[in-house]
C-alpha cells in the first residue's frame, strides 16, 4: 500500500503527536480506505456509500449517546 496517496482533514495540524484520521481511494478497487495516522499499518476498507451514510449519522448525533 505505499503508492496510496493519503489524505486527512485540512483542520488536522501538522504538529507532532496530533494524530487524525487519513482517508484515500483504493487503487485497484472502489473502496474507501481509512486509517489512524499513529498507526498507519491498521487499514480500514469500506464503500463509500457506507462511508457517507456513517457521516450522515455521526452529524445528525446518532452515535452521541455512545460513551467512550
Amino acid at each position: 500500500m505505499s503508492d496510496i496517496q493519503w489524505q486527512k482533514s485540512s483542520y488536522s495540524a501538522d504538529a507532532e503527536g496530533n494524530a487524525c484520521v487519513e482517508l484515500a481511494h483504493a487503487p485497484d478497487a472502489a473502496a474507501i480506505l481509512l486509517r489512524e495516522s499513529d498507526e498507519p499499518q491498521t487499514v480500514i476498507a469500506t464503500t463509500p456509500a457506507a462511508l457517507h451514510a456513517f457521516t450522515r449519522a455521526v452529524k445528525a448525533g446518532r452515535f452521541d449517546h455512545v460513551s467512550p
